[in-house]
């Protein structure tokens, strides 16, 4: 997925006392993914989505089910790993770069940074374990996030939790410096290095974390068709545009998305996070092979290849996506050369890590 030129140096180590630091390197792609894996303006843009649909074009889903498997068994060794993890999250973070972070101990925010979850404007849904930590957000808003892909600044990331610390990225380095220094494992002791840096910032007065009861009111509906009805009856009392944006969205999504997507993230809310991402590697596969829809090859032509940000869904109405479409996406897959993702036995773990299985 990658050429021979470039498999070298995508991730780049570096060790320095007691530290290592991994910097993603295809600052061209923002720091999209790949199958060998920043520097620039990206944190990470996500998995390298269009690599796949290429190979999936050329009769070759299997290789991208390999890439997504070993994207979410990475997933999981983070959100279980034994080390604090410390991600400075000073630029985009979307999609599989969530799944590089989030999951991780501490995750550093800045007035930089801007997270999203756009999978359901591509024909996806939000995966790398996003059914975990999505629906572990206050209230609904892990619902909101995930359906709508609304964008949030590192003030937002920090107010919900997505974060767990807020540093000016004029800091930064010097946090990293401190933390070149940290002789400890400790968590207590790594946090206590970046509260020296951290400040509360302030909530944008149009931020739509504002209105919490509003997104409870709404986005705790069971199903996409009346959390979309309710929105527009709120927009008819208000004209706040987190609203009227979230509308829109939510209309040009793909259907099919949306419907996997919510279930998706209600049943996170009742597992642990090994669960979520083996049901969402079966997910993922069935969006691959494309035999419910092929919404997924849609979005990627229309926003990464062609450009033209005009997907013809198909289905194309969310009405049209009955519950037994719904359903498949959640079943093993019938194909002899498939399995399902076998995640590795973690043992000795610390009690942060226990608690998310």
């Amino acid at each position: 997925m990658a050429s021979a030129q470039s498999q070298e140096d995508q991730v780049l180590e570096e060790e320095t006392s007691f530290v290592r630091i991994l910097t993603l390197n295809r600052p061209r792609q923002l720091n999209a993914l790949s199958a060998q894996m920043g520097k620039g303006r990206a944190f990470c843009a996500g998995g390298d989505v269009a690599a796949v649909v290429r190979g999936i074009n050329e009769g070759d889903w299997i290789s991208g089910a390999k890439f997504f498997s070993k994207e979410f068994i990475l997933n999981y060794l983070m959100a279980t790993y034994t080390k604090p993890q410390v991600s400075i999250l000073n630029g985009i973070v979307m999609g599989g770069g969530a799944g590089v972070s989030i999951h991780g101990r501490f995750r550093v925010a800045t007035e930089n940074s801007v997270f999203a979850m756009p999978e359901t404007a591509l024909g996806l849904f939000p995966d790398i374990g996003a059914s975990y930590f999505l629906s572990r957000l206050p209230g609904f808003f892990g619902e909101y996030v995930g359906l709508t892909g609304a964008r949030l600044d590192g003030a937002e990331m920090r107010a919900c939790g997505l974060a767990t610390h807020f540093v000016p990225s004029s800091r930064l380095a010097l946090l990293e410096e401190a933390l070149y220094k940290v002789n400890s494992s400790d968590p207590a002791v790594i946090s206590a290095v970046i509260d020296k840096f951290s400040l509360e910032p302030y909530l944008k007065d149009h931020s739509a974390y504002h209105w919490m009861d509003v997104i409870d009111k709404c986005f705790s509906r069971r199903t996409v068709e009346e959390i979309l009805s309710a929105l527009e009856s709120e927009s008819t009392n208000r004209a706040d545009a987190w609203i009227s944006d979230a509308i829109q969205s939510l209309k040009k999504a793909s259907p099919t998305s949306l419907k996997i997507s919510l279930r998706s993230i209600r049943e996170g809310r009742l597992q642990g996070v090994g669960q979520c991402l083996i049901r969402e590697y079966r997910m993922v596969c069935h969006v691959m092979m494309g035999e419910v829809s092929k919404d997924f090859f849609e979005g990627c032509r229309a926003i990464l290849l062609d450009k033209d940000k005009n997907p013809k869904w198909k289905p194309s109405k969310l009405e049209l996506v009955n519950d037994n479409m719904v359903d498949q996406y959640f079943s093993k897959i019938n194909d002899d050369r498939w399995e399902d993702i076998k995640l590795p036995a973690r043992s000795n773990l610390p009690a942060t890590a226990i608690a998310k299985l």
